[in-house]
């Protein structure tokens, strides 16, 4: 019996590693930047805003829970498995978040993660810091499928998936425990291509 070839990774190991992680330009001066340590006091406000915590489950309440998340953002982007960017203003003030988790370099896939402060909101912001994050993942990474996971009972991420060019591919049953119990979960994916 012939043994099939071994499939290639879709990105090889060390892509992310060895490159510090980019500054990406957004619209009117803002800009997607890593997290520093400074940046601390907008994270513990993500933490104590209602809807943040409740769509997103993020327990960071004081600067030093703060300042450990970020750092543990430069290990995640070290160990190649996830890109969280600020979304900061131009004058260096942090009003969000977006990028990736569970970043899987071999199969070319990674999860989108976004927030936005209430100052921040209504605006379109998301959708734009979503759109830039894509095109890093797909365009200058090199990964294949990208996935959008958010509450059924959240419609305002149901928009941004859309807006964003995720396109729908189902409901997940009862798949994340919230804090206020089990949600179903809507799925949207974005691949190579769609763009």
């Amino acid at each position: 019996m012939i043994s099939p070839e071994p499939v290639p990774p879709v990105v090889p190991e060390g892509r992310m590693a060895a490159a510090d992680q980019p500054v990406l330009d957004l619209a009117d001066g803002m800009e997607l930047r890593p997290w520093r340590s400074d940046d601390a006091p907008a994270l513990v406000a993500a933490g104590l805003d209602p809807s943040i915590r409740l769509w997103n489950m993020l327990r960071t309440w004081t600067p030093d829970e703060a300042r450990g998340r970020i750092e543990g953002m430069g290990r995640r982007w070290q160990a190649e498995s996830g890109a969280l960017w600020a979304i900061a203003r131009s004058d260096g003030a942090v009003v969000g978040l977006a990028g990736w988790n569970d970043i899987d370099l071999a199969a070319g896939t990674a999860e989108i993660l976004y927030w936005v402060l209430p100052e921040a909101r209504g605006g379109g912001l998301a959708v734009t810091a979503a759109r830039r994050v894509c095109r890093w993942a797909l365009e200058e990474l090199g990964l294949h499928r990208l996935q959008l996971l958010h509450s059924v009972a959240n419609p305002a991420s149901c928009r941004v998936a859309d807006r964003a060019g995720f396109t729908p591919e189902g409901t997940l049953r009862s798949a994340v425990l919230h804090a206020d119990g089990w949600h179903d979960m809507h799925l949207h994916a974005l691949v190579a291509g769609d763009l």
